[in-house]
């Protein structure tokens, strides 16, 4: 069983018995710090240590008025401040990261990178995205800077101001030696994307053809320990 930890107020998970290495393990939208559960039965029996927490708005903190969004401009300080803690406590700091924590780790670790990184399903260029998202909702860029937030109909909010934070903060740099389980189905960051980004900072990537953003059938939960294992 996990041991339960709050760092600061935010909370937290703890797998495995003391060791020097931890994976700070980092989950996507609509999941939780329990999530990490799976991969640590693998991570551990290599002598890592498991770290998770629950993003803004996740997890127990769904519920909870702490005052913090999940918004890049909240969430990235504060992973900063996890990864902090983490440093005092573990000689080596590994991430693992999915979807948008992929997107908030790589804002919030670019000066201070991990010693290596796993990314699943990761977004990876944040303003290609939005910009996907406006086509889908048939918004256009004056409509949205007039508006300022615009619901769609598949349940994401549109918001002007995330989509000049978006813009004005692409990933320029990214030292993390760094694997990535991408899926060519994925619909949120595309495979040139995906190509781009491996090529430009030295990344491994895999690709599971017919593979869809969230891994949760069988045999893509079957590839996707697999490759944590490869990995590990």
């Amino acid at each position: 069983m996990p041991q339960k930890l709050t760092i600061q107020t935010v909370p937290a998970l703890l797998w495995g018995t003391d060791s020097e290495r931890v994976f700070f393990f980092i989950h996507g939208k609509h999941s939780c710090k329990e999530e990490a559960s799976a991969f640590a039965e693998l991570a551990c029996p290599r002598g890592w240590q498991v770290l998770s927490i629950d993003l803004p708005k996740h997890g127990e903190r769904q519920s909870r008025a702490d005052g913090v969004s999940l918004v890049p401009w909240e969430a990235a300080p504060e992973l900063r401040m996890v990864m902090a803690y983490a440093k005092t406590r573990w000689k080596e700091v590994a991430l693992y990261a999915i979807s948008i924590g992929a997107w908030f780790s790589l804002l919030a670790f670019s000066d201070i990178p991990p010693v290596r990184s796993l990314f699943v399903s990761p977004v990876l260029d944040m303003n290609a995205l939005i910009e996907t998202m406006m086509s889908w909702a048939q918004v256009t860029k004056e409509q949205l800077r007039q508006e300022k937030s615009i619901p769609t109909s598949f349940g994401e909010t549109l918001s002007w101001e995330y989509a000049c934070f978006a813009k004005e903060h692409p990933v320029r740099s990214w030292n993390s030696p760094t694997e990535i389980l991408y899926g060519s189905g994925d619909t949120l960051t595309s495979q040139r994307t995906a190509e781009s980004f491996a090529r430009k900072f030295g990344c491994g990537l895999t690709i599971l053809e017919g593979g869809e953003h969230w891994f949760h059938t069988p045999e893509q939960l079957a590839f996707l320990r697999a490759w944590e294992a490869r990995m590990l």
